[in-house]
């Protein structure tokens, strides 16, 4: 990472966002941008474009007179997060229509590689890979932009959360009936059940943040709030 090309930014958010996920850049951390860009091997200018990209994206926070930081993982943003993927998800596969058959059989293999998948990243993965099969023919780009943008935002919740607990959450059974209800060509089932589904994912992300806030002592929130 030499030069600024034009997808060098772009590389540089990838790149990052592997370390916020895998917490090598923690939550609630302050961006040193000198040595991010040493570490990197970048300038700062394409690494200031990567780091505008990431707080659009949700994953840094700027904070005034202080800099950006990792946004905080907090009960009070899942809550905000989870329920939109519930309203577009279903729309895209409405937009969608019945997926052809090998598309259906795409969900059935991607379903069988998820049950018996063991790591996390992996899990999260296929489960993103089993959703982009469902609404694969939708003609909306921006919705499917905007799902891509809330699938980056909860990864950090799931990640943490299944890494800590060290369970996956594959919701086999609901993608099981979701694949029943579009072999019977019924779509309306298939959305509602999909939204139900989507709707449950927020439960074991809030269960572990509280969780996690009663072993630390201290409640659910956002500890930047008050300096913002």
């Amino acid at each position: 990472m030499q030069s600024h090309r034009p997808n060098l930014s772009t590389d540089i958010a990838a790149e990052l966002r592997e370390w916020i996920f895998d917490g090598r850049l923690p939550a609630g951390g302050r961006i040193n941008e000198v040595r991010l860009a040493a570490s990197l091997g970048v300038s700062r200018t394409p690494l200031r474009e990567a780091l505008a990209g990431l707080t659009r994206e949700g994953a840094l926070l700027a904070v005034p007179r202080k800099g950006l930081s990792v946004r905080e993982l907090t009960a009070a943003e899942a809550r905000d997060i989870y329920p939109i993927r519930s309203y577009l998800d279903p729309e895209a596969l409405r937009l969608s229509g019945l997926p052809p058959a090998d598309g259906i059989a795409r969900l059935v293999s991607l379903h069988e590689e998820l049950a018996s998948a063991t790591d996390v990243r992996r899990a999260i993965e296929l489960d993103d890979e089993w959703h982009r099969v469902l609404w694969a023919d939708c003609p909306n780009p921006v919705l499917v932009e905007l799902i891509e943008q809330f699938m980056l935002r909860t990864h950090r919740y799931e990640l943490a959360a299944m890494r800590e607990r060290r369970v996956l959450r594959k919701s086999s059974g609901s993608k099981a009936a979701i694949v029943d209800a579009l072999r019977n060509a019924d779509l309306p089932q298939a959305c509602q059940l999909l939204r139900q589904s989507l709707e449950r994912g927020v439960i074991p992300v809030l269960e572990w943040l509280e969780q996690r806030n009663a072993d630390a002592g201290s409640p659910a929130g956002d500890p930047l709030g008050s300096e913002a």
